[in-house]
């Protein structure tokens, strides 16, 4: 399961990478197009579905390679029982505010495919396309968290070094 969970994110995290090429892409094609004369609608919208894509699909693998901002002065002040609770309550919550995400995320692509929803620009591109995309991100989030509160659980999860701002 381990190895499953791992390919997944890295899966994601290369997706994410993907897009971001794809804003280059579309980035580039902007301005080729403009120093040579030609048109080329819609790539402002596309660079900002691979944008939003990006961001979600690396969602995940940075959570687990511990890359979130994390406020951790409380965390640092305690020990023991007291800080395993903490990182349990706040993992849990997390689960449920990452699932809600996921929930609504994927409701709102079902909605957009259900009504034929399309972009306001001249590429008319269904929404559920881009959308699908931020879905997938929050899905693979939800998991991530999940599978982080099992661990602490268990107490397996890898404790995470509380780094002090002040030392570089």
């Amino acid at each position: 399961m381990r190895k499953l969970l791992d390919s997944l994110y890295s899966a994601s995290a290369w997706l994410a990478g993907l897009f971001m090429i794809g804003v280059l892409l579309m980035v580039l094609l902007t301005i080729f197009s403009r120093l040579l004369g030609f048109s080329a609608p819609g790539t402002d919208a596309y660079a900002g579905y691979a944008m939003a894509g990006a961001g979600f699909m690396a969602l995940a693998s940075t959570l687990k390679k511990g890359e979130h901002i994390r406020v951790t002065l409380l965390l640092g002040a305690l020990k023991g029982g007291a800080h395993r609770a903490l990182e349990v309550a706040a993992l849990a919550i997390a689960v449920a505010l990452s699932g809600f995400l996921a929930f609504y995320s994927s409701r709102l692509v079902w909605q957009s495919w259900e009504i034929d929803d399309v972009s306001m620009g001249m590429d008319a591109t269904p929404l559920w396309i881009p959308q699908l995309f931020m879905a997938l991100g929050t899905l693979v989030f939800f998991i991530a968290f999940c599978d982080e509160l099992i661990l602490e659980l268990l107490g397996r999860r890898q404790p995470r070094v509380v780094e002090d701002a002040h030392h570089e």
